[in-house]
């Protein structure tokens, strides 16, 4: 009998230890379930919608420079890569042929202008009167001429002179009745032109000689060529002695004090960008400060993008055209914004974002959430959250709703161990 109640004793010690043991595990269990996370709280502040985009860099200005005319390359002044300002001397072509033709036309010019001259200065009354002179004289001589024949013909009829004397006359009288019909002739034509139509045509005679001189000048002029804007002198594929078309560039000029970056961006960020925004551009070689300049009317079907120009300063020629680059515009400001870590945002499974909170209660609280502006490190919350409320930052992927937390302190960056090891 005694045996059978120590045996009984022994197993209602062994039931209650195992409760014991299991009150144990529960406790351990319970306290295993509270997830370490990592939080920031809900803050105000200023953000900015920033749209990025990828874009193409171009030279402020260029120029392709193609000479006028088409000669030979006698020297070239300046090399790839040189600095040039606008109006400096470039090149020079072979102008021989050209200065020759040209000091032909200005010979040609002078004589014009001496002819024209000699018309303005009063020679035409002398030519009239001296015209009426010779008539006189041609009129009297014939005369004279008519009145000696008319007396021979009478002695000869006569008997008084011999034949050879009469026609002596004939001659003479034919003779000078000539020379009156040419003065005649001539104070007609002196009389039948005016003298304002043979100054008028002197005029017009200089207007067309300078003309021709002045084409033949800008051909000379055409064998130097000048650089039309200050730059950088991008291409020059011709050598000395090589022939200069006209139809083809000899020297190409960038200015690149200043670029431009063009970009394709998404129709609906277009909407938010107009010009004046500040904006940045960055490539390899640095980071400009610019602004939008052009934000085309019209969107491209194909793509469904408008295309955005930024202009930024480039004095120390940081970036050079052709690059790829990226640009970013402050297309908006938001201000007194409720924000939170990027790290906070989660997605939901019926689609939607959402942020796990972590209550007083040590519990993770989901909230549904809509968001605004991306700026940075910050996101907008539009609705969902309070000022002040912690969201979990770290941790909260796959976390449940009023699941257990722990808030657990950041770990210290190894420049913050760093610095404080010196300290």
């Amino acid at each position: 009998m005694l045996r059978i109640y120590v045996l009984l004793m022994a197993a209602c010690l062994g039931v209650l230890a195992g409760c014991s043991d299991k009150s144990k595990q529960s406790s351990v269990a319970e306290a295993e379930t509270a997830m370490p996370v990592e939080v920031a709280p809900v803050t105000r502040k200023t953000v900015y919608h920033v749209i990025t985009s990828e874009a193409v860099l171009y030279p402020v200005n260029q120029a392709n420079i193609m000479p006028k005319i088409s000669a030979p390359v006698q020297r070239f002044l300046v090399n790839r890569g040189d600095h040039v300002r606008q109006g400096q001397l470039l090149a020079v072509l072979e102008d021989r042929d050209l200065v020759a033709a040209a000091n032909e036309s200005k010979g040609l010019y002078e004589q014009a202008e001496a002819n024209y001259r000699a018309t303005t200065g009063g020679t035409m009354p002398e030519d009239l009167t001296k015209a009426r002179t010779d008539v006189q004289s041609a009129t009297e001589a014939l005369d004279a001429a008519q009145r000696v024949y008319d007396s021979r013909q009478v002695l000869f009829r006569e008997g008084a002179l011999a034949r050879k004397l009469v026609d002596d006359a004939k001659v003479a009288l034919v003779q000078a009745h000539s020379l009156y019909e040419t003065a005649k002739r001539h104070l007609e034509s002196l009389q039948t032109v005016s003298r304002q139509a043979q100054v008028e045509a002197a005029k017009a005679t200089v207007a067309a000689s300078k003309a021709h001189y002045e084409g033949a000048a800008a051909q000379v002029a055409y064998a130097e060529v000048r650089s039309p804007i200050s730059g950088v002198v991008s291409d020059r594929p011709l050598y000395e002695g090589e022939i200069a078309s006209s139809s083809s560039a000899l020297v190409s000029i960038q200015d690149i004090s200043e670029v431009i970056a063009k970009a394709n961006v998404p129709v609906q960020e277009a909407a938010s960008i107009t010009a004046g925004k500040s904006a940045t551009i960055s490539g390899p070689g640095g980071k400009l400060d610019g602004k939008v300049i052009v934000v085309s009317p019209t969107v491209d079907p194909s793509t469904t993008t408008v295309q955005i120009w930024v202009r930024a300063k480039n004095t120390k020629e940081l970036l050079r055209p052709g690059v790829n680059v990226q640009i970013s515009i402050n297309a908006e400001e938001v201000r007194n914004a409720l924000v939170v870590p990027p790290t906070a945002i989660l997605s939901l499974e019926e689609g939607g974002d959402k942020v796990m909170v972590a209550g007083p209660d040590s519990l993770a609280h989901e909230r549904k959430v809509e968001l605004g502006v991306h700026s940075g490190d910050d996101v907008q919350i539009l609705s969902g959250v309070k000022e002040g409320e912690q969201v979990i930052t770290v941790g909260g992927l796959g976390l449940e709703d009023k699941a257990k937390i722990q808030i657990a302190k950041p770990e210290a960056s190894d420049e913050t161990k760093t610095g404080a090891g010196e300290k």
